[in-house]
């Protein structure tokens, strides 16, 4: 039985953005809706030219809209939205230019700072003159190795606002990772944090930079950004053709009016980066206009983000939820920047900021509410501003959609959020229009026509299947760089489907229209919520001589993901606790302490296809209990029993 949580008051819902949003659009198509969120939603999957252009105007995007609302085609990722139409991202996030704050910054030490609108546009403008005086062109790219500080996002804003490409990594990410992601984009411009902390430890960064300029000759200007509140690391880098510069050199420039150019709505914004389980990280091009539409969207009407408010999501700068934040000051609403462990010396830390900071939105990964769940954290402050909790980064369980209500807070909107950085955006999220049931996510997005399929293309209802969608949005990738004819792309979304997007979910959708994730049908991994590779751990794994051979899946467990390594040993090599000690602390360090194993397991050999491939969607499934298909596919198909029961597994 369907168990409901909460419901918005009647109040509640006439002051949301989601029923002004509904007059709006009565108003202009004459159509009744009713306070319904089904109608509106079934009205923006039919009507998608009109619902993206309607969002352009309710949001009061700065740009030029043409009247041409889609240009449509039978290719699924070659339909445009609003063709011929421009914008300057930077300037619809600049939104505001009073003394009133716009960004915190807040350390797991205690640091605290804070930027006004009026600051953030000053600041933004020095590095807009920089990048003129440095000849940044117009699709050049800026790369970030930076933590989620004020500078970042100063960084960010000054790169789109000249039209480059930003890309990011966090710091958590070892020098090979970098390497990985940023060698392919052929950065011209490197930002590069000194150090950070985590957990009370301090990790110096600037040591890893000289590998990264020598494996990236592209790089031309190193801009060293010092901790906030911390006095620069010293550290003489030189490489021959580089012209290094530290944060307070751009500091001393005059900042001057910024004239936004507009760009189009195609137009390269930035470049995220899958997982790498197949391969190299695959660089995945977003674009300026459906970007910001996707996310002026979720932010005013699913999430009813209003001016003045302070969003706050845990997130580092290498995840799509740092783009997500940082979209939330187009709205002119305030954001909080946090940098550390997220229970560093107080178990409930980030409980105390969203009170302290008066936080209206709090977003945190489902592994950080369940750990509250087990950990029996009750709260004990009073979150007078806080409306809505978001929880996304893996399926939250039923017992912490209750923890929620029972401990933190009973009057709060819980929206749990599921999308991906290959969308840069949800594809199913909350509404206030529609009561919280325990377990379940709210709906589909508005304009996202999400189904649930079976392996054969059919639509599923109360049944667990893939989750795609079936219709165009404007959040859709632009490209893949370095991708010809769109080979990679076409592979990665629109291979098991024909001409539908194919997220790689499993996924199922119940009568209340709400949907239930669960977890990756792939062999991703995806321990905590955050996304990882197979590939980053087997290319540390390869260089051991004790190993012969290894396999890496992720096995659900305590409500989470756990990372385990199978190994195949050379002979003369046993498997000791010395080993994988060392095992570990190499994957740590070269990988990131997100890709360290929790179980490692040696085994005889490893499952393949006829033509070499090892299979981990084999091994994950049967050290779930599941059943094996296409068994006749795989080389050594017996193999597989010695993954069966086993008992390290079970604990």
């Amino acid at each position: 039985m369907s168990k409901i949580l909460w419901k918005a008051k009647s109040e509640t819902k006439l002051k949301s953005n989601l029923y002004r949003f509904e007059k709006f659009i009565t108003k202009k198509f004459d159509k009744k809706f009713n306070k319904k969120y089904e109608k509106i939603l079934n009205w923006s999957i039919k009507n998608p030219g009109d619902f993206w252009s309607s969002i352009w105007d309710f949001c009061k995007v700065k740009g030029i809209k043409s009247n041409y609302k889609i240009k449509k085609s039978k290719i699924f990722y070659k339909n445009i939205f609003l063709p011929n139409s421009s914008l300057n991202f930077a300037q619809n996030l600049l939104s505001k230019k009073t003394p009133s704050k716009a960004i915190t910054f807040l350390s797991e030490n205690g640091f605290r700072e804070e930027r006004t609108w009026k600051d953030l546009h000053n600041n933004v403008s020095k590095l807009h003159v920089f990048f003129n005086k440095i000849k940044l062109l117009n699709r050049n790219r800026v790369a970030a190795y930076t933590i989620n500080s004020i500078e970042t996002v100063e960084a960010f804003l000054a790169t789109v606002s000249i039209g480059a490409v930003w890309s990011s990594c966090s710091p958590d990410f070892g020098v090979k990772g970098v390497i990985q992601r940023f060698a392919q984009i052929k950065p011209k411009v490197l930002f590069v944090t000194d150090r950070y902390y985590y957990n009370g430890k301090e990790i110096n960064i600037l040591e890893r930079v000289p590998e990264i300029l020598k494996k990236i000759k592209s790089i031309k200007y190193l801009i060293i950004i010092n901790y906030p509140g911390k006095n620069f690391l010293k550290k003489n880098i030189k490489f021959k053709g580089l012209k290094v510069f530290f944060w307070n050199d751009l500091k001393e420039i005059a900042s001057k009016k910024i004239y936004f150019k507009k760009f189009d709505f195609e137009h390269e914004l930035a470049i995220l980066y899958s997982s790498g389980t197949t391969g190299r990280p695959k660089c995945i091009c977003h674009k300026n206009g459906g970007v910001l539409l996707q996310h002026l969207k979720e932010h005013q009407l699913h999430c009813d983000i209003k001016e003045g408010d302070n969003i706050f999501y845990f997130t580092t700068s290498g995840w799509m939820m740092w783009n997500w934040l940082v979209s939330c000051l187009a709205s002119k609403a305030s954001i909080v920047l946090f940098d550390g462990f997220p229970m560093f010396k107080k178990n409930d830390l980030l409980l105390k900021i969203a009170d302290k900071e008066k936080i209206t939105l709090m977003g945190v990964s489902a592994k950080y509410i369940d750990s509250l769940y087990k950990l029996k954290i009750k709260n004990k402050y009073k979150l007078k501003n806080l409306r809505t909790i978001c929880s996304t980064g893996s399926p939250l369980s039923k017992e912490s959609f209750e923890y929620i209500y029972k401990n933190l807070k009973k009057n709060v909107h819980l929206s749990s959020i599921s999308g991906g950085t290959d969308i840069i955006s949800c594809f199913v999220l909350g509404n206030l229009y529609e009561p919280v049931i325990s377990g379940e996510i709210q709906n589909k997005g508005l304009a996202m026509n999400v189904k649930i399929f079976d392996e054969n293309g059919k639509i599923l209802k109360n049944k667990k299947g893939e989750l795609v969608c079936i219709n165009p949005f404007p959040s859709m990738p632009l490209k893949f760089w370095n991708d010809k004819k769109d080979e990679k792309f076409k592979k990665a979304y629109f291979n098991k489907y024909k001409n539908i997007w194919h997220h790689g979910d499993y996924a199922e959708v119940k009568n209340s229209g709400g949907f239930v994730i669960y977890g990756r049908s792939d062999a991703t991994l995806n321990p905590g919520g955050v996304r990882l590779g197979t590939s980053e751990i087997y290319s540390v794994i390869e260089k051991f001589k004790e190993i012969k051979e290894s396999i890496v899946v992720g096995q659900k467990w305590d409500n989470d993901i756990r990372i385990v390594l199978f190994v195949v040993l050379n002979k003369k090599f046993d498997l000791n606790e010395e080993f994988k000690k060392k095992l570990k602390t190499k994957i740590r360090l070269e990988a990131s302490p997100r890709h360290v194993p929790s179980k490692i397991i040696k085994v005889n050999d490893i499952p393949r296809t006829k033509n070499g491939k090892i299979v981990e969607l084999a091994v994950k499934n049967i050290i779930e209990g599941h059943e094996i298909k296409n068994k006749e596919a795989l080389a050594n198909p017996d193999i597989l029993e010695e993954y069966k029961n086993i008992k390290e597994l079970n604990v």
